[in-house]
């Protein structure tokens, strides 16, 4: 008998290939726990402090800030998502439909090592935090502990996921609503609502990292929504997880300026944490510490299937299942615990400046795959020449799309604001980084333009003609 919705394998059998209809399960609305849960932890909370550490807005213009980056960038972010149930394969291997086989290798690449570089900055994470809740747990043995558990996690892979999310959801819920109910009974500076003003630079800055941090979603987005039945709707798929991440990484942007504001200014972001949260501190400390490990198996996830898109790219024959993932999910967290524990904290943090610097290249792919699959082939692609190594009717490059990207990128140099460089618009408007908006604004119409012209309108009308025969 075929598996049903409620006896899908617990472990999960496959990495990169097409998900049959009969084997597609699970319920729309587990999108709304994995992305909101997983948006409660530590580095979304550090993240939303710098709309008032760094760029000084009060209270109210830095909650403002957030919410709107936030909704803006959760649009593309759950559109992303929207084309998992359509497709039934994952985000980076469908890239070959719009760059071609070998075109969408860059991109390949680029998000892999920013899943390494979140892997890892992750579990460095989880490590501190294990020693800050017990001393005698070292940093390195708390580096393996969360290391291993996130690796057990990612290998049982995509419904065990969804499991924890959703329980992670009501607990992680409840525990930041207290934290929120603790701060504003226990304010320790006198400046609460005072501090800080508003000044536009710092607004749009802390706009655009409301809005990135979404975006750095959009690799992966679809890949926990793929297993869901084909007839799940774009609507209902956009909509559970728009609400899920908006919601979710707005309340920890929102804490971690709160808990900022509520003490003495100059201290670091998670040391204001603990001491506005008081008596309550050790368990939100916890709860942050299960929500990285939790939340830490989806990069790792994403790197392998990454690796595996790669090595498929060359070997169009070999479909992988759960063995080669979990192989390779256990290399890849020896190679992530080494570099983590034996590198320097310098080390670390210039990897993570340049996974940073890296989601610049983001912007126009996400501009070039979602006006690929919403407005040129709305969503009807050949999953077979999609998994093929001469890339089939989409060939080995698509010039127009990598033209597209190109431009898209260079277009964005004089915007940028990362540790890596500052472009001199940015260093002009007072470090605010609008790279990523003039991506979209440059690249969405160039691609398509050129993927609309005669010659490459014939390319995508080979998909329906394609369809039809087979029909």
């Amino acid at each position: 008998m075929p598996a049903t919705e409620s006896s899908p394998p617990l472990i999960e059998k496959h990495t990169i290939g097409y998900i049959p209809p009969q084997e597609r399960h699970g319920k729309v609305r587990d999108l709304f726990t994995l992305w909101f849960g997983g948006n409660i932890a530590p580095l979304p909370i550090v993240t939303g402090a710098l709309g008032v550490q760094l760029f000084h807005l009060n209270l109210f213009w830095g909650v403002i800030a957030i919410l709107v980056g936030q909704l803006i960038g959760g649009v593309l972010m759950a559109l992303h998502s929207a084309q998992g149930p359509q497709m039934g394969i994952p985000q980076m291997i469908q890239s070959r439909a719009q760059f071609g086989s070998w075109g969408s290798l860059l991109v390949v690449v680029i998000a892999g090592v920013m899943y390494l570089g979140f892997f890892t900055s992750n579990i460095v994470l989880a490590g501190k935090s294990l020693h800050g809740v017990t001393d005698s747990v070292s940093v390195p043995v708390g580096i393996a502990i969360g290391a291993v558990g996130s690796c057990a996690i990612g290998i049982i892979g995509y419904r065990f996921i969804h499991l924890l999310n959703r329980i992670g959801t009501w607990v992680l819920g409840i525990g930041i609503l207290l934290g929120f109910g603790y701060i504003f009974s226990h304010i320790h500076s006198a400046d609460f609502f005072t501090r800080g003003g508003f000044n536009l630079y710092g607004w749009l800055a802390t706009v655009s990292l409301g809005a990135l941090w979404q975006i750095a979603f959009a690799p992966y987005v679809s890949d926990y929504s793929r297993y869901l039945p084909a007839n799940v709707s774009v609507a209902a798929t956009f909509w559970t997880t728009y609400l899920g991440s908006a919601l979710g990484s707005s309340l920890s942007f929102i804490f971690g300026a709160v808990a900022v504001l509520a003490t003495p200014a100059g201290m670091e972001t998670m040391d204001a944490v603990k001491l506005a949260t008081g008596s309550i501190g050790p368990l939100m400390l916890v709860l942050f510490l299960l929500s990285v490990i939790s939340h830490n198996a989806l990069n790792l996830y994403g790197a392998v299937i990454s690796m595996i898109t790669l090595v498929q790219t060359f070997s169009w024959r070999w479909i992988p299942t759960g063995r080669s993932r979990a192989v390779l999910s256990v290399l890849v967290l020896l190679a992530c615990c080494i570099a983590a524990i034996y590198s320097s904290a310098d080390f670390i943090g210039h990897f993570v400046d340049l996974v940073l610097a890296l989601l610049v290249v983001l912007v126009p792919w996400t501009a070039i795959n979602l006006i690929d699959f919403y407005a040129i082939h709305k969503g009807q692609y050949d999953i077979d020449s999609i998994f093929r190594a001469d890339g089939g009717i989409y060939g080995y490059y698509n010039p127009q799309a990598l033209l597209a990207y190109a431009i898209g990128i260079v277009v964005q140099i004089p915007f940028m604001n990362t540790p890596l460089y500052v472009g001199p618009i940015s260093v002009h408007i007072h470090g605010a980084d609008l790279s990523w908006l003039m991506g979209l604004l440059v690249t969405s119409p160039l691609y398509y333009w050129l993927a609309t012209r005669a010659g490459v309108s014939r390319r995508h009308q080979n998909v329906r003609q394609g369809r039809a025969g087979e029909a």
